[in-house]
């Protein structure tokens, strides 16, 4: 479900009409097929009801902010990609909306052709990727149902703990560093603080790897594995 040249489905979720009617005409004329709304209430409904291949989100909303509107979406096992719009550029707004899972962020005003080359940044990273169910050992994460289980039993992980056990886990046997992780699960460069992911990595083994064998291995100097041990 494409148009153009642009290729994908865009939800744009902007208050200000005259902002929303720009983008969404700036975007079809780029070769995207756009739906625009003007609430938070409206983008949870339209992502659930059929997601598209990105929700452009503004931060400031009237009836709550864009941050709920993901962890809404992410309750629900929406993990459709998202880039913020935002009128705020605090560090910590930032690191708040990337954590909780989304894919770019990006402070008014703004570059409409930046814009829309991060959006195909961003299509060109999730495009086709892998969706069938994972496996190393006893550990499975299944894309689609955002479910993972180890022994079959579930296991809780919050969005940004499962964007990162899916990347361990599509490179299982691979050493990964830390710029490749930060590349790929928070596409976002931390002025060259990695310490984000030593803690994530943390998080994850508390959950992951609370019984034998451990399979989130650490290459000192290099970066991180994910495979069962040598016997």
């Amino acid at each position: 479900m494409t148009s153009g040249t642009g290729g994908g489905r865009l939800l744009v979720v902007e208050d200000e009409a005259t902002v929303r009617e720009l983008l969404a005409a700036t975007l079809r004329f780029a070769g995207f097929e756009v739906t625009s709304v003007a609430t938070a209430g409206e983008a949870v409904v339209a992502a659930i009801g059929e997601p598209p291949d990105l929700v452009l989100l503004d931060v400031m909303l009237p009836d709550m902010d864009g941050f709920e509107v993901v962890r809404r979406l992410r309750d629900r096992r929406v993990t459709v990609p998202v880039l913020f719009l935002t009128a705020r550029d605090a560090q910590a707004d930032k690191v708040t909306g990337l954590s909780l899972g989304a894919d770019d962020y990006v402070t008014k005003p703004f570059d409409l052709e930046e814009l829309i080359a991060r959006i195909r940044a961003i299509l060109r990273r999730t495009a086709g990727h892998h969706t069938g169910v994972l496996t190393v050992g006893a550990l499975a994460l299944d894309p689609d149902g955002h479910q993972v289980t180890r022994d079959g039993l579930p296991l809780r992980v919050t969005a940004t703990e499962f964007r990162l056990l899916r990347y361990l886990m599509e490179n299982a046997g691979h050493v990964v560093s830390k710029a490749q992780i930060l590349d790929r699960v928070w596409h976002y460069d931390f002025a060259g603080d990695a310490s984000i992911v030593d803690t994530y990595i943390s998080y994850l083994r508390r959950k992951v790897d609370v019984g034998e064998p451990r399979l989130i291995q650490t290459v000192h100097g290099v970066g991180y594995v994910m495979r069962e041990p040598r016997r």
